[in-house]
């Protein structure tokens, strides 16, 4: 029975104009992707070595404030405790060192974070308890020792 119902199936469609294998005209035909090989090229990775894939440190500056007559002990502590965020014990030690030695290293940092440090600190301000005062202190930066 198979057999028959498909002959005569078969026999329907073949009077159809451009059917030859017993599809429907119009249909499209869909073949499968072509196959692309994929190219032999080898990729060669480089090897570092360990010395290259060190970090390369920023040589240390020091912040230096210089003295002057201008300038009181207490301005001194309060600058440097709101600039440095030093204790009032450390403000005062670095400012008697600044009195007796003529400098004080306030700070030892990057290059770019010590000159920001030391306009920090010529913009600070004069200071208000001098009545001569000419304005803020004088700092500058250096490098280390070795460095």
């Amino acid at each position: 029975m198979f057999r028959r119902l498909h002959n005569e199936a078969r026999n329907d469609n073949s009077g159809k104009a451009g059917d030859d294998d017993g599809q429907k005209a119009g249909a499209a035909v869909v073949e499968p992707p072509a196959q692309v090989e994929e190219p032999a090229v080898e990729t060669k990775r480089e090897k570092r070595s360990d010395e290259k894939r060190k970090t390369r440190r920023q040589p240390p500056y020091h912040v230096i404030l210089w003295d002057d007559n201008d300038h009181t002990h207490a301005y001194v502590i309060a600058m440097l405790q709101k600039l440095f965020g030093h204790p009032p014990e450390k403000g005062y030690q670095l400012a008697c060192e600044v009195d007796a030695r003529g400098r004080a290293t306030v700070l030892t940092t990057t290059k770019e974070h010590a000159e920001l440090k030391r306009d920090q600190i010529h913009a600070y301000g004069k200071d208000g308890l001098v009545a001569d005062c000419s304005g803020s202190m004088w700092s500058t930066i250096e490098p280390t020792e070795g460095a």
